[in-house]
C-alpha cells in the first residue's frame, strides 16, 4: 500500500548524517563511518560515499514519488493500484493538474537535495579537511560528484530552476539561495561528472576478474549519465562521443534475451548483468534476513483486492494504460514481456513468466474476492511472482512484497539509441541504422519474420523509428514523459489528457518557498 511520509524538509535541513545501508552483501553490507576527521586516511571516504548509495533507497528515488514525477506522467503509464488508494495522484500526475503542496511531490524535492547535501559534505571533508590525493579516495569523490550531478539532473528536469547548493554549510541560512538559471545547473552537471569520469573506475574487478564490488559506480555509468544531459540539450556531437567511450570500453553489451534483464531471483542473470550501467541495489535474504531492501518492486508488484491475498503482492503502482496496449504491435515480443494481462497467462519461461494465470479484472474488485484492481500490469517487475524466490526470502502474498527487485536506472541499451538518436540528427543515417538495429536484434530473439530492418532513407523516417523505438525498449521505466518534453510532442501527445506548456515543469513545494522566507520563487504560472 501507499505509505504517505509527511517530511517537509527544505534545503537548509537536509544536512543529516545517515547510517550507510547496504545494498548487496559484499559491497554495501558495511558499517557506517565512525572514525572522526583526523581519524580517516588513504581510501576512507567509503563510509561517506555508501551514505549517498544509501539515499537511492529513499522513496523520491525508489517508490511512488519517483513513480509519479517519471512514469505516471506518460501516455504509457497510470497510476494504478485500485481505485480509492491515491486518487489525489490521478488528478495531480495523469491530468497534469499540479500540487504544490503533496507529501509525494515535497519528498521528490527533499529527497533529492538530501542527496546534493551529502555529497557536498563528502566533497568538503574530502577537499577542504582531509585535501586526499591517493587513488581509493579519488574514487569516493568520483562518487560524490555522480550523485550531486544525477540529483541535479532529475530537479532541473523537473523543475527548471532550482537553487545551485553546490558547497557545504553548517549555519543552515546559508542554504537559503534562490533559484539558479538552467543553464547554471547544467554547467554544474558538466563539472561533476568530468570529474566523476575521471576518478571512477573502469570497473571494479579484482586481479582474478571478480567484480566485488556489483553495482557500484564506474566511469561508464559517468558518461553515460552525462551523455543523457547532453541529449536533453540537443548537443549531439557530445552525445555521440560519450556513447562511443561507453561502447568502445568494452564493459558492456546487450542481455541476449529481453526478458532476462528482470530476473532478480536466485539464479537471475539480469541482475547487474552485462547490460547494467547503473542500477539500484536491493538484497533480501534467506527468510528475510540479510535484509538490504528497496521497494521499488513491492511498489509495483500486482495487486489484488478482496479477501483472497493469493495475487495481492504489493502496491500494484505504476501499470501499463490502454493506449500502450493498442498501439504496440502485437508481434513485437516485448509487448507480452512488458505487459501482464488479467485473466491471462504470464506466459512461461519464454516470455519471462511462471507459468501462472492471474485472476481476471473487475474495475470494482475491491471486496470482491478472485480478482483484480487493474486490466494489466508492469512484468518487468513481476520477478516478484518468482515461487522460488518467495519461499526463500519468506515474502509469501503481501507479507513483504517483492523487495529484492533492483532498478535498473541506466542500461546500455540506451546508450544504443542515444547514439542512434544523435548520430541521425548529425547526418549520420548508417551509424543511426546500424544502433537501431542491435535494439532491434535483440529484441527479435532470433526470428526472421518480426521487427524487420529499418533502413535509413532520411532523418525524418529515422528519427520516427528511434522515438518509436524508445517507446517500445522502456516501456514502464520511466522515460517516456521525459523524452516527449524534449523532442516537443508533449502538447501533441499528452494535450487531450490536459498537459499544457507549464506542465513540462512541476510547481516548487510551497513548503520550501515558505521555509526559504520567500528567497525561493514560484515557477511561472502556478
Amino acid at each position: 500500500m501507499k505509505r504517505k511520509i509527511n517530511i517537509y524538509l527544505t534545503t537548509s535541513t537536509c544536512l543529516l548524517i545517515i547510517i550507510a545501508i547496504s545494498s548487496c552483501q559484499k559491497f554495501l553490507d558495511r558499517k557506517p563511518l565512525t572514525a572522526t576527521l583526523s581519524d580517516l586516511g588513504s581510501g576512507s571516504l567509503d563510509g561517506q560515499s555508501f551514505n549517498l548509495y544509501s539515499t537511492l533507497r529513499y522513496a523520491g528515488f525508489s517508490t511512488l514519488p519517483w513513480i509519479d514525477f517519471n512514469s505516471i506522467r506518460d501516455d504509457d503509464a497510470q497510476k494504478g493500484s485500485s481505485q480509492t488508494d491515491g486518487a489525489e495522484i490521478n488528478a495531480e500526475f495523469e491530468t497534469f493538474q499540479y500540487t504544490k503542496n503533496d507529501w509525494a511531490t515535497n519528498t521528490y524535492w527533499n529527497d533529492h537535495f538530501t542527496m546534493i547535501n551529502l555529497a557536498n559534505q563528502e566533497l568538503y571533508i574530502a577537499n577542504d579537511s582531509l585535501k586526499v590525493t591517493d587513488d581509493a579516495s579519488l574514487r569516493d569523490v568520483g562518487e560524490a560528484h555522480f550523485f550531486r550531478a544525477y540529483a541535479f539532473f532529475d530537479l532541473v528536469k523537473a523543475y527548471g530552476q532550482v537553487p545551485l547548493l553546490n558547497f557545504y554549510f553548517k549555519n543552515p541560512a546559508d542554504g537559503i539561495k534562490p533559484k539558479a538559471a538552467v543553464s547554471d545547473i547544467y554547467a554544474q552537471i558538466d563539472k561533476d561528472l568530468d570529474t566523476a569520469a575521471m576518478y571512477l573506475p573502469l570497473n571494479w574487478n579484482s586481479a582474478s576478474g571478480t567484480n566485488n564490488y556489483p553495482g557500484r559506480l564506474t566511469s561508464g555509468a559517468a558518461k553515460a549519465l552525462w551523455a543523457q544531459t547532453y541529449l536533453f540539450r540537443q548537443n549531439w556531437p557530445k552525445v555521440i562521443s560519450l556513447c562511443r567511450d561507453v561502447i568502445s570500453s568494452g564493459q558492456y553489451s546487450l542481455t541476449p534475451n529481453f526478458y532476462d534483464i528482470w530476473k532478480d531471483g536466485l539464479n537471475g542473470v539480469g541482475k547487474n548483468g552485462p547490460e547494467s550501467i547503473f542500477e539500484m541495489q536491493s538484497l533480501l535474504g534467506q527468510n528475510g534476513t540479510p535484509n538490504y531492501s528497496v521497494q521499488w518492486g513491492t511498489s509495483q508488484q500486482v495487486r489484488q483486492g478482496g479477501s483472497s491475498v493469493a495475487w495481492n503482492l504489493g502496491w500494484g503502482w505504476n501499470t501499463p494504460t490502454q493506449n500502450l496496449v493498442s498501439a504496440w504491435d502485437n508481434s513485437d515480443p516485448r509487448k507480452n514481456e512488458t505487459i501482464l494481462y488479467s485473466g491471462q497467462s504470464d506466459g512461461g519461461p519464454s516470455e519471462g513468466g511462471y507459468g501462472a494465470t492471474l485472476p481476471p479484472y473487475n474495475i470494482d474488485s475491491l471486496g470482491k474476492p478472485g480478482f483484480l484492481d487493474r486490466p494489466y500490469w508492469n512484468k518487468k517487475v513481476y520477478t516478484g511472482n518468482d515461487p522460488a524466490m518467495r519461499s526463500y526470502t519468506g515474502e509469501i502474498n503481501n507479507s513483504g512484497g517483492a523487495d529484492w527487485i533492483n532498478h535498473r536506472i541506466i542500461r546500455y541499451a540506451d546508450i544504443l539509441l542515444m547514439m542512434a538518436e544523435a548520430s541521425n540528427e548529425s547526418g549520420d543515417g548508417a551509424t543511426a541504422a546500424a544502433m537501431l538495429e542491435q535494439v532491434r536484434a535483440r529484441a527479435r530473439g532470433g526470428a526472421t519474420d518480426i521487427l524487420p530492418y529499418i533502413a535509413y532513407s532520411g532523418q525524418s523516417q529515422m528519427r520516427t523509428a528511434i522515438k518509436n523505438e524508445r517507446r517500445w525498449e522502456f516501456a514502464m521505466e520511466g522515460y517516456r514523459f521525459y523524452d516527449l518534453v524534449r523532442w516537443g510532442d508533449a502538447n501533441s501527445v499528452l494535450g487531450s489528457l490536459g498537459y499544457a506548456p507549464r506542465n513540462q515543469y512541476y510547481p516548487i513545494p510551497q513548503p520550501a518557498i515558505d521555509l526559504s522566507g520567500g528567497v525561493l520563487v514560484q515557477n511561472p504560472n502556478y
